[in-house]
């Protein structure tokens, strides 16, 4: 399959709005009358939607609002924070830039007269995806919000009023299920384009936080599942860990069905820069695993860690393990293998590395993990020496996505039984490494919603759904409030031992949805009231 260059090289778009139309355009240069006749121009303008979709921060980052990481910048989780947080109006400001770019896009791409028809019906259909992405991430942010659906004036972005949830949530499933029907599946298309399956699967997603449309999200999901042949053939990749840290893999899979691209050396992302070990590389701890999150990964006979007789030692945690967690964190005495293909010792341990000083030993007043443990999941071997600068690709949407919102909808539709299990959990964990068949086999009366929600917690680890998750399961005010713990390498006495890393607030009265902006309530009074509690 092609790689697509209109992903590879993300050029600026200067676009004009809100300006009339001159009677005589420039001759030197392009304007409003001549910019989207010309087909450069026009997938230029493409990229520019592409490239305002989502950026590396937000997908990593995200993580550090749920319990699955603490980062040191990250003031949301610990509840301590107003209206005026200056990341409530960059993100707020990022999905209405990209909206509007969309709407500029939609409103003028049919001056194009050169392009095939067919070729603008799908551009077309791709804008308006990720015109619908970025009203979904809105909406589960803020509630109520404005539904842009088309290029507004500076005058009418002042004066607009936000839309119930609910008619935006109508908006975004009514389009993702319309631009399905003409959008290209993905053998007919490049690599990182949006395709039928894309749209089907964001609307599943759509449909799955909804809560009560659970039918519809199985249904949807059965679709993409059973006929390929109309929207592709996916399937779970053959090595977990691949998928994220083989380059070659990476980019060429059966299991993704949307990616942020990137490409070495020409379009990179550096977050990894601060999530490694200091040893092999990296710069400080911005962002660490939780031993909570560790706690999620079940053993290798299927048993959770609280489980009687699972066999679980507090004082040798990580043997026996789902293999998706030695996939996903590094943990004291990890063997970790350089760029060369040697390996060295992560020791985490306060005074276990042979080598003094340990630059990876756990110190609460040092630059290392506040947690005892540093992620391993997008290491990029290739990109150490450009101080962690990855071309890896940065998976949005994954078949193992499609297949777990598959069993949480037919599960809670009270239609979970072995034949839908053999083709979600179980898949999921042969990829993964299990073979105890106690793992693998159907558990027939097992509490199944909470072993399929631990399995999407270890699946989709640092792929930014834990926080979402959370939230429309309505559980953030049990996991978010008390202390965010990590390794058993604290104060004895405190909490077993386990280190207090942050300790997080959640009111369920209001922290459910974040506050709008109060800069953009300042600017434009319609968009009071405020969310309820700020």
């Amino acid at each position: 399959m092609k790689t697509s260059r209109y992903l590879l090289f993300l050029l600026p778009v200067f676009l004009a709005s809100g300006c009339k139309k001159l009677d005589l355009a420039p001759v030197d240069r392009f304007s409003d009358l001549t910019f989207w006749k010309a087909e450069e121009n026009v997938n230029n303008a493409l990229n520019n939607n592409y490239s305002g979709m989502y950026n590396s921060a937000m997908y990593f980052f995200n993580e550090a609002l749920s319990d699955n990481a603490v980062a040191a910048t990250e003031v949301v989780a610990s509840g301590s924070f107003n209206s005026s947080l200056p990341k409530f109006l960059n993100d707020w400001s990022f999905y209405y830039q990209g909206i509007k770019s969309c709407n500029l896009f939609l409103t003028y791409v049919d001056e194009n007269a050169t392009l095939p028809a067919a070729t603008i019906a799908r551009m077309k259909g791709e804008v308006r995806f990720i015109r619908a992405f970025h009203h979904f991430n809105l909406m589960k942010l803020y509630g109520d919000i404005p539904l842009v659906n088309f290029d507004i004036s500076p005058e009418q972005a002042q004066t607009i009023g936000r839309t119930p949830k609910a008619e935006v949530a109508k908006f975004i499933i009514d389009e993702l299920a319309d631009i399905a029907s003409f959008l290209p599946k993905k053998e007919e298309t490049d690599n990182g384009r949006i395709t039928k399956a894309a749209a089907l699967a964001l609307e599943a997603r759509v449909l799955l936080y909804e809560g009560n449309r659970m039918a519809e999200v199985a249904t949807i999901c059965e679709d993409l599942m059973n006929n390929q042949s109309q929207y592709g053939a996916y399937s779970l990749n053959p090595g977990y860990i691949a998928l994220f840290n083989d380059l070659a893999v990476n980019k060429n899979n059966p299991e993704a069905i949307l990616s942020l691209q990137y490409v070495p050396e020409d379009r990179t992302w550096s977050e990894y820069f601060d999530f490694a070990p200091r040893s092999a590389g990296a710069r400080t701890s911005a962002m660490a695993p939780t031993q909570e999150l560790v706690n999620n990964y079940i053993l290798l006979n299927g048993r959770n860690i609280s489980d009687a007789g699972s066999g679980y030692n507090e004082n040798n945690p990580y043997t026996n393990r789902d293999p998706r967690l030695t996939a996903t964190v590094v943990y004291d005495r990890y063997v970790w293998t350089n760029p060369d293909g040697s390996t060295q010792i992560i020791y985490i341990r306060p005074g276990s590395d042979p080598n003094q000083p340990g630059l990876n030993e756990y110190n609460p007043s040092a630059q290392s993990s506040p947690t005892g443990y540093f992620w391993h999941k997008y290491y990029d071997r290739t990109s150490v020496a450009n101080q962690f600068k990855s071309g890896l690709n940065l998976h949005l949407i994954r078949y193992a996505e499609v297949l777990l919102m598959y069993a949480e909808a037919k599960n809670s539709l009270g239609q979970m039984d072995e034949a839908v299990w053999n083709s979600t959990i179980r898949a999921l964990r042969q990829r993964a490494g299990f073979t105890d068949p106690a793992a693998l086999n159907y558990p027939g009366n097992a509490n199944m919603t909470e072993i399929i929600r631990t399995e999407r917690r270890s699946e989709l680890a640092m792929e930014g759904f834990r926080t979402d998750d959370i939230r429309r399961w309505k559980i953030a005010e049990v996991v978010l409030n008390g202390y965010a713990h990590g390794a058993r390498f604290g104060d004895p006495g405190v909490d077993n031992g386990y280190i207090r890393a942050e300790r997080r607030q959640f009111d369920p009265a209001k922290n459910y949805l974040w506050p709008i902006p109060a800069s953009e309530i300042a600017l434009n009074p319609n968009l009071a009231p405020q969310n309820s509690g700020y």
